[in-house]
């Protein structure tokens, strides 16, 4: 599926370019001999090598001569290849959406917490769900005992969903959720509830992940086998593509992958090669490119090294607007956007000095944002020790509005264009994302990679260097590993008591009690049914068990009856 990519010149011509009569080459020779010579018979550097957190190695200067692509390449933004932003004006015309990734307790907890950060100025809402949603269980399966609203909010069925929304303006609100195993079912609780606030399904505004690949690939929270699991995702693609045209049905997610341990090229490559799966099972459905692709969405990772993460996010746009032309042949050139929302990375925040974390926040919601994110969410300074207190919170919200209106930030589009090291950077993980697409298309796409353990074990090798860097001291945690106190951990806890396992259990008692019991299994067994064909859309049997009252745990266990449920291959 890969386009051929030429090869690049070897690292050190990149890096120095030219030949010997180049005037910046010249000018290159005489200041390594004048200046830089001098200085180092004086003192050594830090370091006898630099590299990026993700590993590739850093010159110590770069020319005009290094990037290898042309300004054809860099171009300008709102035009392909987006290397400098999707939208012309960028920040000038909108600041990105301020999106707080929020939920605890029962549905009400949590939309209490919607009311507090719309009031202190979040422009949308993304909802947190706990361990037992997101496997599939109800808030009463005894595996969710000691762990409802733990993490995230509890919704175990559509009653559930309509007091997490009570109050919320569902048209003028577009919602995140980060949900995949039972995205397809914990989406249609969404649709109906908004058909009960009277806003129909093309009105409906926001994103389910629904990103089932990268579950296999990082945070395995799987409910069935890898390829019944992807049709089901090609199922909410298909349904959104024809009645929810505000809606983005899949946000593929790098972030996950970059939390299980990944480097950033890593995180960069099979987030996308993940996307060319989904556009690939959705084209043999035979959806054409241009009705579903401009609805795409991705979901990215800004970790610690600045300049790395711009560069990633300025390759992630210039790599999938080639991939949608020359692989799937998109016509529209909203089809080649890349669109993407930012979370500040959570695996690096620490329990030591945590107020250490709001910096460490800062400087990642900066790169994101230079990178051209469209929408951001900042990590608390607590989140190393419990679920975010509202002050905490509050200050990651107020982080980001003062980059957005004190920082000066968003007034000019991409303004690390044409930087010698950036547009390197860019350059490289380019190179190295196609790389790894190769790799991926030699075995057979992405679903046999899973099944083989490639991705599983590329992350494992990752981690495992960084975590030996960590613990040699060779690479630097400050509060961890370096400049480390003995003072106590002050921090106001939040403690989720376990009245919303018993809260919510009452409810799903009631609304199994009220239910019409035939009703409620001829919907499922109709599912069934469907989930057994090719590919009959499975949606609007899902919304039919849920108009039953079927809870989130019967229709996944409905549909393990069909696809069963998956065990991960063991890698070392």
């Amino acid at each position: 599926m890969s386009a051929s990519r030429p090869e690049p010149p070897p690292r050190g011509t990149r890096a120095r370019g030219g030949s010997e009569s180049d005037p910046v080459e010249m000018a290159r020779r005489r200041w390594e001999s004048e200046v830089l010579r001098p200085a180092l018979e004086k003192g050594p550097e830090r370091k006898e090598s630099f590299t990026t957190l993700g590993g590739i190695p850093v010159e110590r200067i770069y020319t005009p001569r290094s990037p290898s692509s042309g300004f054809d390449r860099i171009g300008f933004p709102g035009q392909p290849p987006f290397t400098r932003g999707v939208h012309p004006t960028m920040y000038r015309g909108r600041v990105w959406s301020m999106r707080m990734f929020s939920g605890f307790g029962s549905p009400e907890d949590t939309n209490r917490r919607f009311r507090y950060l719309l009031a202190h100025g979040e422009s949308g809402l993304s909802i947190a769900f706990d361990d037992p949603t997101l496997y599939g269980l109800d808030a009463d399966d005894p595996e969710s005992l000691g762990e409802v609203g733990k993490c995230g909010v509890n919704v175990s069925s559509l009653d559930d969903m309509a007091r997490l929304l009570r109050g919320i303006p569902l048209a003028d609100v577009t919602t995140s959720m980060t949900i995949n195993g039972p995205a397809n079912i914990v989406w249609g609780m969404y649709l109906l509830t908004g058909t009960a606030h009277h806003v129909p399904f093309d009105r409906l505004g926001g994103t389910t992940q629904n990103d089932i690949l990268k579950e296999y690939i990082a945070q395995k929270e799987f409910l069935y086998p890898p390829r019944p699991a992807l049709r089901l995702v090609t199922d909410t693609i298909e349904y959104a593509t024809k009645h929810t045209p505000r809606w983005n049905p899949v946000s593929i997610s790098g972030y996950h992958i970059r939390e299980a341990g990944s480097t950033a090229v890593q995180e960069l490559a099979f987030t996308l090669a993940d996307g060319r799966a989904y556009v690939q099972a959705a084209v043999e459905r035979g959806l054409d490119v241009d009705d579903f692709a401009p609805r795409l969405s991705f979901f990215f990772n800004s970790h610690n090294d600045f300049f790395e993460e711009i560069a990633k996010f300025r390759a992630a746009r210039r790599v999938w607007s080639d991939v949608m032309k020359d692989e799937f042949g998109a016509k529209n050139e909203r089809s080649r956007w890349l669109r993407f929302h930012t979370q500040t990375a959570g695996c690096s925040c620490t329990a030591q000095q945590p107020e250490l974390n709001i910096v460490r926040t800062a400087v990642q919601a900066l790169a994101g944002v230079l990178g051209g994110t469209q929408s951001l969410h900042t990590n608390s300074y607590d989140e190393a020790l419990q679920l975010p207190s509202e002050d905490a919170v509050r200050i990651a919200l107020r982080t980001q509005q003062i980059l957005a209106f004190e920082s000066g930030v968003a007034d000019a589009v991409d303004p690390f264009a044409g930087s010698y090291f950036v547009e390197w950077l860019t350059d490289t993980m380019e190179e190295q994302t196609h790389r790894y697409f190769e790799r991926i298309d030699a075995m057979g796409g992405v679903v046999a990679g899973i099944e083989r353990g490639f991705f599983q074990k590329e992350i494992q090798e990752a981690s495992f260097r960084y975590q030996r860097a960590v613990e040699a001291g060779t690479e630097k945690v400050v509060g961890v590993n370096a400049y480390t106190v003995d003072t106590p951990i002050k921090v106001p806890r939040l403690k989720i008591s376990e009245e919303a396992r018993r809260s919510q259990s009452r409810r799903l008692r009631a609304v199994r009690e009220r239910r019409s019991r035939s009703r409620f299994e001829a919907a499922l067994e109709k599912l069934k049914k469907v989930a057994a064909t090719e590919s009959e859309n499975t949606m609007p049997s899902v919304l039919d068990a849920l108009r039953a009252k079927a809870t989130l745990g019967e229709i996944v266990r409905a549909f393990q009856d069909v696809y069963g449920s998956y065990r991960e291959r063991s890698t070392y």
